[in-house]
């Protein structure tokens, strides 16, 4: 298939790269057509990765990834432009952090969602909130972790949420291991989670940890 990855930091780099392994057309997004980033990570990944601006690779992918921060996750969606993105599958990994004085914020928490705005906003999208609870690395090799570890989807389509689960297995997580929370103000749950994540980040020392959902018998 072919991918729109936006965004040019490591989580938008390392899906990318993990997209084009396993043969996949990705374009990387960004504001700019010559961002440097987006330059050297195509030149690296090989003949099928490219890259241009937000609007350019989103009209290129059949899938839209939104790998940018959740701060500027819509004004990023926004440039990208509604047309390029009405009836895909837009795949949010983003949280929506930023920090004061050296201390986490959400915003927004509780009462919204970073997946819920991007909904909202484009309401002719297909949006599935994923991704956002373990590091870039763990995105695409969860066997980095050991155990039976989970990650969530929600959103309102589900056959957009179906063709996500794929391919999250694609990236090794099998269907049993991908818990799908319900509509995409579920969202707002899982965003919750990056506050505990880091907490766990500064006791682990590293990102190569996550969350097991045990059930009753």
């Amino acid at each position: 298939m072919r991918y729109a990855v936006l965004g040019t930091g490591e989580v938008g780099r390392t899906l990318g790269g993990k997209l084009v392994e396993l043969g996949h057309e990705v374009s990387l997004g960004s504001r700019t057509k010559d961002n440097a980033a987006a330059l050297e990570w195509a030149a690296g990944a090989g003949p099928r990765a490219g890259h241009g601006t937000f609007a350019e690779a989103a009209a290129f992918g059949e899938v839209v990834v939104n790998a940018v921060g959740g701060r500027v996750a819509l004004p990023a969606l926004e440039a990208a432009g509604a047309e390029n993105l009405d009836g895909k599958v837009v795949v949010d990994v983003s949280n929506p952090m930023e920090f004061e004085d050296g201390q986490l914020r959400l915003s927004p928490v509780e009462s919204d969602s970073m997946g819920e705005q991007i909904q909202r906003a484009f309401p002719h999208a297909r949006v599935v909130k994923t991704l956002n609870t373990v590091n870039n690395q763990v995105m695409v090799d969860p066997a980095r972790v050991p155990g039976e570890h989970q990650v969530f989807v929600c959103g309102e389509d589900q056959d957009a949420k179906n063709q996500v689960t794929a391919l999250l297995g694609e990236f090794g997580w099998p269907p049993h291991r991908v818990l799908d929370l319900g509509g995409i103000r579920a969202a707002r749950s899982v965003e919750m989670m990056l506050p505990l994540w880091l907490s766990l980040f500064q006791n682990l020392g590293h990102g190569d940890f996550n969350l097991e959902v045990r059930r009753a018998r």
